[in-house]
């Protein structure tokens, strides 16, 4: 079952993946941006700040609001849809974090 993506399941994926290319950090000189997919629908959305500017890393106010599931009680998201996927965007194509690593190590 799909896991609902939410700032303490992407802190736990920074942490799984620190050190191996799959975090924004480090993959950031080899053109990758953070990103978000939609598996259901198969869009693909940068990582925004509420404002709409980008954000450096995975940040969950800028989605869209059929992505969002849950807001905290000042109106911050902190749950998505299980459909939607953090990873990153990279010459308009999506990559897991699992991809963005291996490009990232080869």
């Amino acid at each position: 079952m799909a896991q609902t993506l939410t700032l303490n399941t992407l802190a736990a994926d920074n942490r799984f993946f620190a050190g191996s290319g799959g975090i924004s950090q480090e993959n950031r000189q080899f053109g990758f941006t953070p990103g978000f997919l939609d598996r259901e629908t198969g869009a693909i959305y940068h990582s925004r700040w509420a404002s709409g500017a980008p954000a450096p890393f995975h940040a969950l106010d800028g989605l869209p609001d059929h992505l969002v599931i849950a807001r905290s009680a000042t109106g911050q998201v902190v749950a998505i849809k299980t459909s939607v996927v953090a990873g990153f965007l990279r010459r308009g194509c999506f990559y897991t974090r699992e991809q963005a690593a291996g490009c990232c190590c080869d």
